[in-house]
């Protein structure tokens, strides 16, 4: 026989083997894992809600995959960089809004609405 069938029928045996030790010991596992959650006083509940908790004994642990908190910062409000001719402002910042858009189309330079004058306070 060779190397590779011989191998094969030891996994097929050693897995035999392995399915008969778990199922022995099913019911005694099931057994002490009720007995501790008794004495800990640890519900169905408890446990999907953490499913894997991390940490060192006797500290609180971690919820595995959770982030921690951000930190919000204060937004605060950008001074208008460009105005249109109906009055609308913007920033500069993130997409240009569509009446900039439309009238940079329409052949007219972004600079030609730049604010230069300061904002009044």
């Amino acid at each position: 026989m060779s190397k590779l069938i011989d191998l094969q029928s030891q996994i097929e045996k050693l897995q035999k083997q392995a399915s008969e030790i778990r199922s022995k010991e099913f019911n005694t596992t099931v057994s002490e894992i009720q007995q501790l959650m008794s004495a800990y006083g640890i519900t169905v509940k408890d446990l999907q809600a953490t499913k894997a908790v991390k940490g060192k004994a006797g500290r609180p642990g971690k919820v595995a995959g959770a982030k921690p908190a951000k930190v919000k910062k204060e937004k605060t409000a950008v001074a208008a960089k460009y105005k249109g001719p109906n009055g609308e402002t913007w920033s500069g910042r993130g997409l240009t809004p569509k009446w900039l858009a439309t009238l940079i189309a329409g052949g007219q330079p972004k600079e030609s609405f730049l604010i230069t004058e300061a904002p009044q306070a």
